[in-house]
């Protein structure tokens, strides 16, 4: 995967508007209400006042006209009317996007009184990039650039609206609007089938003999039966009609379980855990999806949270939406995390656990499946390994450790029967699947 590009420097419309307000954790204070002094009215009157305190401390009367001029210059600039009521309308386009999108907040002001001078300033939420402030006569342009995936606030964007000389000032408050950034899905087209499918028209051929389109052998034809190809070789051989038999065409039921208990970034690459464990997964499900096939989601972290399977496009951006608040459910920790609701498991249906295995816990999920006769599927998203200074031989153990504990992990679980397949970051998942392309998998019992 090739890093991507660095971000162009602001210009110095986007410095004046962020003034160093970057990601900040609570929104900043309020901004006072009414009208106030402006930067303009601030400088003049300092300028009379200096000028006017060396008048009286030197007894220099030409001082006094040092400290007229701007008093006579802020007289001038004063409006004849002030803004009394100012509205504002926020809008994003688009309020759902992908990774690496423009997302555009557009403000426009109404106000009563004379021409206004516009001057934002903005809190930047996280996850997003101001590229460019656009400023007009009654609106505000703010261009963004939506970095990583999730559920981003826009942040509030405190608005000076100045009069026509610049002296007085009152501050609007536009609240934050929330954009939905979805994850690039990962390459995946191969679709490993489940041992059993559920009795629901597809395009996976089943066992049992159906309606489909795939031959599973040669049978006698039965009187009623509807002549659909004769076997005409073994119909001149026997001396009775025989008939192809096709197998039943099913559809499958997928889950894909996201291990949101941690969130590893790759010392090397910078590479988040989650996020490719997230990619992995939508990309996962949108290859079932174009088979018709029913998925569905389940997200264990700070708290669960489950879709049950469906299908169509309509499905695949219900997990996205579904997935997005992960990050902020990591926040914190409820009970009962190694417990899935049964709802979101539907007899049969092959489970799929993307995880970094850098958490105990999803052991106990595991166990918890393996317990309810699933077999899953799990698919290792590598994070990288820690760092460790030259020299360093209590970090070198400590290395080791983790090494040995990271291969326990793999190792108790191939024991137990689970499959544990490594996706490797910018490859196809399908290279990761192959080693399920030998039969079917999942379900109860053993893979075929």
């Amino acid at each position: 995967m090739t890093a991507p590009a660095p971000a162009p420097p602001p210009d110095a419309g986007v410095v004046r508007a962020l003034e160093g307000r970057t990601a900040p954790a609570q929104p900043p204070p309020p901004p006072p209400a009414g009208p106030r002094p402006g930067e303009r009215t601030l400088r003049l009157l300092t300028v009379a006042v200096v000028a006017l305190s060396a008048a009286l401390l030197t007894g220099r009367a030409w001082l006094l006209a040092l400290a007229a001029a701007p008093l006579v210059l802020l007289a001038l600039a004063l409006p004849r009317a002030y803004v009394r009521r100012v509205e504002t309308t926020a809008t994003v386009e688009p309020g759902r996007c992908f990774e690496g999108d423009s997302v555009t907040l557009r403000i426009s002001v109404a106000h009563d009184g004379d021409a206004v001078r516009l001057d934002p300033g903005v809190t930047l939420g996280p996850g997003l990039r101001l590229d460019e402030v656009v400023v007009g006569p009654s609106t505000v342009t703010l261009r963004h650039t939506a970095l990583r995936w999730g559920r981003w606030s826009l942040g509030p964007v405190d608005l000076d609206v100045y009069d026509a000389g610049g002296t007085v000032r009152r501050t609007v408050r536009v609240e934050a609007l929330d954009v939905a950034v979805f994850p690039h899905a990962a390459q995946a087209r191969f679709t490993p089938i489940p041992v059993r499918l559920p009795q629901r028209l597809g395009e996976h051929a089943a066992p049992q003999a159906g309606e489909g389109v795939e031959v599973v052998g040669v049978g006698p034809w039965v009187p009623g039966e509807r002549q659909r190809r004769i076997h005409w070789p073994s119909t001149t051989r026997r001396g009775s009609v025989q008939l192809h038999r096709f197998a039943a065409e099913r559809a499958a039921d997928t889950v894909m379980l996201i291990d949101a208990f941690g969130d590893v970034v790759d010392p090397v690459t910078g590479l988040s855990s989650l996020d490719e464990t997230v990619r992995a997964a939508t990309g996962l499900a949108r290859a079932y999806l174009r088979t018709h096939d029913r998925v569905g989601v389940v997200s264990t972290g700070g708290t669960t949270r489950w879709l049950a399977p469906g299908t169509g496009d309509a499905a695949f951006y219900r997990i996205v939406e579904s997935v997005l608040d992960v990050r902020k459910d990591r926040r914190f920790d409820a009970p009962g995390l190694e417990r899935l609701p049964p709802p979101a498991l539907p007899e049969g249906a092959l489970v799929y656990v993307f995880t970094p295995l850098s958490d105990a816990r999803v052991l106990k999920v595991l166990r918890d499946l393996r317990s309810r006769g699933r077999r899953p599927v799990v698919v290792e998203i590598p994070s990288g390994d820690p760092r460790v200074e030259d020299g360093d031989e209590a970090g070198g153990l400590g290395l080791r450790l983790w090494h040995a504990d990271r291969d326990a992990m793999r190792f108790a679980l191939r024991d137990s029967g689970v499959p544990v397949l490594r996706h490797v970051v910018g490859e196809s998942l399908d290279l990761a699947l192959a080693p399920l392309s030998a039969g079917r998998v999942g379900g109860r019992g053993r893979a075929g």
